[in-house]
């Protein structure tokens, strides 16, 4: 098991470099650094001093070393933008956006597991051609569409919920949370529903399937031959066994919602990770988009891990597989 573990972590560290790689060249790419931070009034001594500063002077590989060793300390350098730490205003957006995610995965979840296990229980019925109907509607809809309809609809049109901004928010230590205000928590509702659409209809269609699956197996064939009641086969003996892909799904989409969420945060200019990454895009921040880019392959590069070593725990086969 040590062994296998070690591998696990030795392919997420290679992978981790070839991120930073590209990320580092995205700084030398993207064009000179003292031409973005440099103003009008400054001269050449001023430049050259800042170019001797911020180690442009050196070769690329120490550079890249440097920007290695930096990084793996949570060092990305200075906004061009804003002039703050990058580490700092990614700190300070994280909140946002990491509830926002957890909002959805639990909608997720709450919803696309019961409208599975119904299609799946009740298949051929007419609710359930509908709602198999639905889902290849929900899996369609790019997110942007989604948010400006509900926007449309909750927002403009009935005017009961806010279509932007996160409301009030409560700082505890350096986390802010809109969880514990009114206005925090219905200003989650519409980004919420809209980034868990597509993973509602995900998780939907995999329990339908897993399930499906689960009830044409001999196991539970046996349990109907042997009288035992219809809610405790589906619940207790299939539903089981068909979660764990259910499991693995759902924590590899969080990687996934952190990744994308910055087209749902732009539309409901919700103030989290994707919609500084969005400014720093317009603004040529390259910094920032290299330190979000790092974070967010960080994220998930360690749900990846996890789900592997968590698989190795539950089915020793996988420990000894080439």
């Amino acid at each position: 098991m040590l062994v296998f573990v070690v591998k696990k972590l030795l392919n997420a560290a290679l992978v981790m470099l070839a991120v930073s790689f590209l990320a580092f060249l995205i700084f030398q790419l993207a064009g000179d650094p003292v031409d973005m931070m440099s103003s009008e009034q400054s001269t050449q001594a001023d430049r050259d001093l800042l170019r001797e500063r911020l180690g442009l002077n050196d070769n690329f590989l120490v550079q890249y070393v440097r920007f290695v060793a930096n990084a793996a300390q949570g060092n990305f350098g200075i906004s061009y933008r804003n002039g703050q730490e990058v580490l700092g205003l990614i700190a300070d957006r994280f909140p946002a956006t990491m509830e926002l995610v957890l909002v959805a995965t639990v909608l997720s979840l709450l919803i696309g597991l019961p409208l599975g296990i119904l299609t799946a229980i009740k298949r051929g019925t007419w609710y359930s051609e509908i709602l198999q109907f639905a889902s290849i509607i929900g899996v369609s809809l790019p997110s942007f569409v989604v948010g400006i309809l509900l926007i449309l609809v909750f927002s403009v049109t009935l005017g009961i919920l806010p279509a932007f901004g996160r409301g009030e928010v409560v700082e505890l230590g350096w986390w802010s949370t809109g969880f514990l205000t009114k206005s925090g928590l219905m200003a989650l509702i519409l980004p919420s529903i809209s980034l868990s659409l597509y993973q509602v209809t995900l998780i939907m269609r995999l329990v339908r399937a897993e399930m499906l699956e689960v009830m044409r197996s001999d196991y539970v064939k046996f349990a109907r031959a042997r009288g035992i009641p219809r809610h405790r086969i589906y619940f207790r003996h299939a539903l089981r066994n068909c979660l764990m892909p259910v499991v693995t799904l759902t924590a590899m989409n969080i990687g996934t919602l952190i990744a994308f969420a910055l087209i749902t945060e732009t539309v409901f200019q919700w103030p989290g990770m994707g919609m500084l990454f969005i400014q720093a895009v317009t603004f040529i921040d390259i910094p920032v988009m290299a330190a979000y880019l790092c974070i967010v392959a960080l994220i998930f590069v360690f749900l990846n891990t996890m789900v592997d070593i968590t698989y190795a725990v539950i089915d020793p086969r996988l420990r000894d597989a080439k």
